[in-house]
């Protein structure tokens, strides 16, 4: 049987703070989006940029340490696997491509929401 690999790390600013919720048998779960970006000079020499977003989807422990401890504008490491999800609505079929965290890694530093002492690395 051939091997295969889904694996993504991305550095990039977060776009909002984690919305966390528990599913109806209480499992963790948080989302959030987090932003990259590219910078570059066109033909004429000019600085151009582009951001790419990405959804980012935590479970468990690390939904409920993303919940605390992650902000808008934070700066982390995610590392993952890409996941995409079908539903229809209406007749019209949806997708919806997300990195499932499996470790995330603050690079900010900073203080939760509890004021807390910040770990430095989740997962």
């Amino acid at each position: 049987m051939a091997k295969s690999l889904n694996k993504v790390m991305l550095i990039g600013h977060l776009g909002h703070d984690p919305e966390l919720k528990y599913t109806n048998s209480g499992t963790a779960v948080a989302n959030f989006s987090l932003a990259t970006s590219s910078q570059w000079k066109n033909d004429a020499g000019e600085p151009q940029e582009s951001t790419e977003w990405h959804k980012i989807v935590c479970w468990k422990k690390l939904a409920e340490i993303a919940g605390e401890w992650l902000k808008k504008g934070k700066k982390v490491y995610v590392e993952g696997r890409l996941q995409t999800r079908t539903w229809e609505k209406e007749g019209v079929k949806h997708y919806s491509t997300e990195v499932v965290a499996d470790q995330i890694i603050m690079l900010d530093g900073g203080k939760p929401k509890d004021g807390a002492e910040s770990p430095k690395e989740t997962g």
